[in-house]
This record gives structure tokens, sequence and C-alpha cells, in this order.
């Protein structure tokens, strides 16, 4: 099975994305961890949001796997503590395909792609930086994986 973050923005900071690299090097190899980082669409030329949200959908359709099982993070999803995020990707693993975890540009994801996900899932109530998003969420992927595998990383 992999874990692929498809997220719009080809850059991050230097600190963002050294965080990203250790966390997936501790993955073990029959979970491998994947970033399909977007082109974000220039917002110069009088573009709506939406045209801008439609531009970064096709880009990011393009990342996703045929078969996988799409994951969108998204400010009105479900919230999940650590153990019920544990839960998921045990479920996810059991389903044996690919799963796509979605990280939005500026304006978020595109309407149509948030209808299509299999799943919508929020990880704050807070605005978070792009940036910021990818290492928390490549976090807590790793502390669910942590829980499972009952690895004394996670303590509750």
């Amino acid at each position: 099975m992999r874990l692929i973050v498809a997220a719009v923005g080809l850059r991050v900071p230097d600190w963002a994305q050294a965080a990203w690299d250790d966390y997936v090097k501790r993955f073990p190899p029959e979970l491998k961890v994947e970033l399909k980082a977007v082109k974000t669409e220039p917002r110069a030329g009088g573009k709506t949001t939406d045209q801008v949200r439609a531009a970064e959908r096709q880009r990011i359709a393009a990342a996703v796997p045929r078969g996988a099982r799409v994951v969108a993070l998204d400010e009105h999803g479900t919230s999940l503590t650590t153990l019920a995020l544990a839960a998921r990707l045990t479920q996810w693993q059991l389903g044996g395909g690919d799963v796509v975890l979605l990280i939005g540009g500026p304006d978020g994801l595109d309407p149509q792609l948030l209808r299509s996900a299999d799943e919508r899932i929020r990880l704050s109530d807070l605005t978070l930086p792009h940036a910021m998003v990818r290492v928390l969420l490549i976090e807590q992927l790793y502390r669910a994986w942590s829980v499972n595998a009952g690895h004394p990383y996670h303590r509750e």
C-alpha cells in the first residue's frame, strides 16, 4: 500500500521539507509514503477562484493513480482523533489499494473534487499554512501507524 499526499504547491520552506523527509523515512517498507506536489495556478490575469481551483483540480487528478482511495483534507470534513485516524489507517491498509490524501492550494480544493472524494477529513479548526499542513499530516500519519504497531511514540 502507498500513502500518497497530493499537495498543491511545488516549494515549501526548508524546515518543512526537512520535517517531511524525517517522518517519511520512519515508515516501514510495507507502507510507502510519497509526495506528489502539483503546480499552484497563478492568480494573476483576472482569473476567478473557480477557474483557479478548476485548473488545480486537473493537476491533482493527474497525480491520483487509477483505483486509489481519495481522501480530501477539507475544513468541513470529519474531525478525527489520533486513535480514530489509526483505525482509519488500518481500514485503508486492509483495503489493499493506494490512498491519496489531497491538500488544496490557497483557495482550497475544487468543489467537484471534494464531491468526488471517497471521504473528507480535517486536521484542525485553525487555518494553517500549507507547509505546516504537510508537516502536520505526515506527523499524524506516522503517529497513527505507530499506534497500530504498538510503538511507544503515542502516549494517551
